[in-house]
């Protein structure tokens, strides 16, 4: 029998349609603005220009063939114009289609999504072969800039659009697609009732008000990252919209109150306040970290990866609230902590509108009164019925547990169980988020399917060499050693790391190591490191069955990456 969770007590109130309010009606709000970056500066709109500006570019839309239910797709990085043509689709009741830059050819995206019309932007602009930027179906972002700012009306005035038609909340707004992580990104249509429920339960949570200012820097190909625009515009708030590497700057301009970011940029941030002489104090820590962002942060949002309990402490011991989730493509958000609702390690509280239960195989599976889909539009034969149940619920694959007090933790995925040789089930995530801890270890990833014991390999804080490379690697090496062996004590005996690979560069997204969410790219790593776990295994032979008795040395090497 699978293990069923009660779910909520009572019902929550219809959420607010946001979606509608936004397609229908037109802002008015000259108060609260837009933020954005434009080159080496920010600039700023109120909420009614912003709202405006959408409208025009809406009017070029409709007169470039898009109709209601048409699909847009957008493919370039952040910037105003992204935002814009979103907002423009879903003002002629059309759908986007978040697409990620330079990963496909401009062709074969408007073939597979059946999109009306394609916007490209500097790191996905036309190829050779595709239509022209300033005609045809693939077009150059950058026009959208014109078509925004341009009121001198003419045969596109936005007066002239047809009344809106209206989204039924079963009806489709958006598409977005999967990471990529576990294989080909997949896609899926989004419905309208899902958003709506959703931005209903984080306004409950978080009550986005007047005085906040949300900052976005994460690609808003992600649908969830542009909740916080709409968010605006129906609840009355700031909103700022960078990218990666100009969140901080960003931050100490338009000083937000939130931030949005997943925990590799929390991580970063901490790496670099120890690197610089991170005050001892909570307080003075929690004003170096109010001054790096702005001064005004009320909390910080984080998800889409899970969040190691050191990253966790940093922030919330300095009174700078860190708060983590859990969600998917698939279901979107399930679960947060928030203020009022928080414990350290777990991803929160069940929201009101979702309910989950545990099936035979321990695999958390969500269910939600408005899901974002049934099924994927576009992916192999037979993935959807992998993830998507007759039930309408999604199997996760995930594997976690619930407390008395109804806060869910998610322990690990099912394809993160490693069996040793000697059949002992270990579940890396917990093993990794104990090695991330040691000093000068930034990031890790366990492996030892089929093996006699578990091997880490390490992707350092700094270069383990410094100045003086083979001194400064020894010393890195000997310190990881001993404290891996220190660790060992604490851990279970299945658990238990007797070697280290020390990885010749840190994992990141340019390297491929993690994805664009800043999770761990396990296979591709494994597959970097396989002749340096080959060798590894190969020399050091130890087996860990349960009845080693005194603790064995814990190999620590520097890895060649040779991938095979």
């Amino acid at each position: 029998m699978s293990e069923q969770l009660p779910g909520p007590v009572q019902s929550p109130p219809p959420p607010v349609d946001v979606i509608g309010t936004i397609a229908r009606g037109s802002c008015r709000d000259t108060r609260h603005r837009l933020h954005y970056r434009d080159g080496d500066e920010v600039r700023s709109l109120s909420l009614a220009e912003f709202d405006a500006a959408a409208l025009r570019v809406a009017a070029r839309l409709h007169a470039l063939g898009v109709r209601a239910r048409d699909r847009v797709g957008v493919m370039a990085p952040n910037r105003i114009e992204w935002v814009l043509l979103d907002l423009a689709v879903l003002k002629l009741g059309a759908v986007t289609a978040g697409i990620e830059p330079d990963r496909y050819e401009p062709s074969a995206v408007l073939a597979e999504f059946g999109l009306t019309l394609l916007f490209t932007g500097d790191a996905g602009g036309p190829r050779p072969g595709d239509a022209g930027p300033d005609s045809g179906p693939v077009r150059d972002i950058a026009q959208v800039r014109a078509w925004a700012f341009d009121s001198s009306g003419g045969p596109t005035d936005p007066s002239d659009l047809p009344p809106h038609p209206g989204y039924d909340p079963a009806d489709i707004c958006a598409i977005k697609q999967t990471s990529g992580s576990t294989g080909p990104p997949k896609g899926i249509e989004v419905t309208v009732a899902s958003i709506n429920q959703s931005l209903a339960a984080v306004q409950e949570m978080f009550d986005h008000r007047d005085g906040d200012n949300l900052l976005v820097f994460l690609p808003v190909r992600f649908l969830q990252q542009r909740y916080w625009f709409y968010s605006a515009l129906v609840h009355g708030h700031d909103v700022t919209l960078a990218d990666r590497v100009t969140a901080e700057t960003t931050a100490r301009a338009v000083s937000p109150t939130v931030v949005m970011g997943v925990p590799g940029f929390y991580e970063q941030l901490k790496a670099r306040f120890e690197a610089d002489g991170v005050p001892a104090g909570p307080a003075d820590r929690g004003a170096a970290i109010q001054q790096a962002l702005g001064g005004r942060v009320r909390y910080l949002w984080t998800g889409s990866a899970p969040a190691g309990r050191q990253v966790l402490r940093f922030f919330n011991d300095a009174g700078v609230p860190l708060y983590e989730g859990y969600g998917l493509n698939e279901t979107c958000i399930v679960s947060k902590n928030h203020p009022g609702a928080f414990r350290l390690g777990s991803v929160g509280q069940v929201l009101p509108h979702k309910r989950i239960r545990f099936d035979e195989d321990g695999v958390l599976v969500v269910g939600s009164s408005a899901p974002v889909n049934t099924r994927y539009t576009w992916c192999a034969p037979g993935t959807s019925e992998k993830v998507f149940l007759p039930t309408g619920e999604v199997r996760t694959y995930d594997v976690g547990h619930v407390d008395e007090d109804g806060f869910l933790y998610i322990d690990g995925r099912v394809d993160d169980i490693v069996t040793l040789s000697g059949a002992l089930n270990v579940l890396v995530p917990l093993v990794e988020e104990r090695v991330r801890e040691l000093p000068g270890v930034h990031d890790c990833a366990v492996f030892g399917d089929g093996r006699p014991y578990l091997t880490v390999v390490v992707s350092p804080a700094a270069s383990p060499g410094g100045a003086d490379r083979a001194d400064g690697g020894r010393r890195y090496r000997e310190e990881l050693a001993r404290g891996l062996t220190k660790l060992n004590e604490e851990l279970r005996y299945e658990q238990r790391v007797y070697a280290a690979l020390v990885a010749e560069e840190p994992f990141s997204i340019d390297n491929g190591l993690l994805n664009a969410q800043y999770k761990l790219v396990r296979g591709r790593i494994g597959a970097r490191y396989a002749q340096d776990l080959e060798r590894v295994y190969d020399e050091h032979r130890v087996y860990n069955d349960g009845t080693i008795g005194s603790a064995p040395v814990v190999v620590v090497r520097e890895a060649e990456g040779q991938e095979q």
